[in-house]
């Protein structure tokens, strides 16, 4: 459902569609799939630079009509798109009518035309890329590091649908979330405090799309106005830009600045680091160097995609080898802090609000972790409300009963429904 009325820029709209059609019609009849791709990237570098200044416009203005219909997520191209423009708008994903359908060879020249040479190469190789995208709306296109408070910053992933070329476009939020405004407990902001626990891990968890990262830019940001302390990013890519106030911020894009995670992690004990950020722990590599940063002394946050704390756990235990899960399973136990793990549920103001399950890790935790009983750590969750933990169901229940969510919707967003039945009275 539109936010507001969609305005199309028909000049623009025109001009764009006359550049395709020019460059589009130029592929041999006999190429299909892949190969289509492939020769609209040889053909890229013969984009003059007033149609590649209109091609961009034309990105730019779509993402300017995702910001106004205050959407999270903009898809273009591929074949599932069916060459209408997608946006989330709250949650829900629906096509936009108003703008003109394009054929997959359009959208794939579009989205070849905003990324580099390199970035070209590495997506026709890899069949992916992650990248960070930036306009300022006087001055045009601008990818990469963002330095301009003017400038809007997103997140984009190129990709292949059925041998055609997508692309999605995630908005990063403009002004950061401050982390008091999150509805933390207060011994869970302590527990994220670097002036209150040198050392550890925190993991923000939740699936895609649920605020991990704005999360983690709000716990980085309460530090650069909190601690004197060194922080070091590693992200891919790269998304809010911090500006150092208290804090040093160091931000390393992977692909750009540094290789891997794995690499970001383990150059960064050579960096005089306090605080490590990790954007995402995605295979065992990471996972076991992010360990090796809090045993050495250091404090780091990272995030999982997991839909509860004690999923989280296990989650990384799995993830390694099985010869080395008992070893990682009491490392683990030794250097956990705190789990956060996020859902964005629809409220009756058809926004999003958050939900959150709390886990901060105890010496009772602790060794229920080591002694390989997380299921016994729900329990625990549920019993310590005075320490800052809640399960997501008691949330759920508080968002229901503060009416600011459905029974509904409360109960389609929880873990274990039966449960949360049981706490709100409806399985009688």
């Amino acid at each position: 459902m539109l936010v507001q009325e969609i305005k199309v820029d028909k000049d623009l709209t025109r001009e764009t569609l006359d550049i395709l059609q020019k460059f589009t019609s130029q592929i041999p009849e006999h190429y299909f799939g892949i190969d289509r791709v492939i020769f609209l990237d040889s053909v890229i570098k013969e984009i003059s630079i007033e149609e590649t200044r209109t091609l961009n416009n034309f990105v730019n203005y779509l993402l300017k009509l995702m910001l106004d219909q205050e959407a999270s997520d903009l898809e273009l191209g591929g074949f599932g798109s069916d060459g209408y423009v997608w946006l989330r708008i709250y949650g829900a994903k629906n096509t936009v009518s108003e703008l003109p359908r394009l054929t997959f060879d359009g959208s794939a020249i579009l989205i070849l035309n905003i990324i580099t040479e390199k970035q070209r190469a590495l997506l026709l190789k890899n069949r992916n890329l992650d990248f960070s995208y930036s306009f300022d709306e006087n001055k045009g296109i601008s990818q990469g590091i963002s330095f301009s408070e003017d400038k809007i910053r997103f997140r984009a992933d190129a990709y292949f649908d059925v041998d055609t070329l997508a692309l999605n476009f995630r908005s990063i939020l403009p002004k950061l979330r401050k982390l008091d405004n999150l509805g933390f407990h207060p011994n869970l902001i302590r527990m994220l405090s670097f002036n209150y626990i040198k050392q550890g891990l925190v993991l923000v968890t939740g699936v895609t799309g649920t605020g991990k990262s704005t999360t983690l830019d709000a716990i980085i940001d309460w530090h650069n106005h909190n601690v004197n302390a060194h922080v070091v990013t590693i992200a891919s890519p790269l998304e809010y830009v911090h500006k150092s106030n208290k804090c040093l911020i160091r931000q390393r894009e992977v692909g750009k600045d540094v290789l891997t995670f794995r690499d970001g992690v383990i150059q960064s004990l050579r960096q005089d680091l306090d605080i490590m950020i990790i954007g995402e722990m995605r295979d065992a590599d990471t996972i076991i160097a992010a360990l090796e940063v809090t045993d050495t002394g250091h404090k780091v946050f990272s995030t999982l995609h997991t839909s509860s704390t004690v999923e989280s756990i296990d989650r990384i235990i799995a993830e390694v080898n099985e010869s080395e899960q008992t070893r990682v399973r009491h490392r683990l136990a030794d250097v956990l802090t705190a789990v956060i793990s996020q859902k964005l549920v629809p409220d009756l103001k058809g926004q999003l609000t958050l939900a959150k399950e709390v886990l901060i890790v105890t010496p009772s935790v602790r060794a229920a972790i080591k002694n390989n009983n997380s299921d016994e750590i729900y329990m625990m969750i549920n019993q310590a409300a005075d320490l800052g933990m809640i399960t997501m169901e008691h949330d759920l229940k508080i968002l229901y009963q503060s009416k600011k969510i459905t029974y509904d919707t409360a109960l389609k967003y929880a873990n274990n429904k039966t449960l949360f039945k049981q706490i709100t009275g409806h399985s009688l």
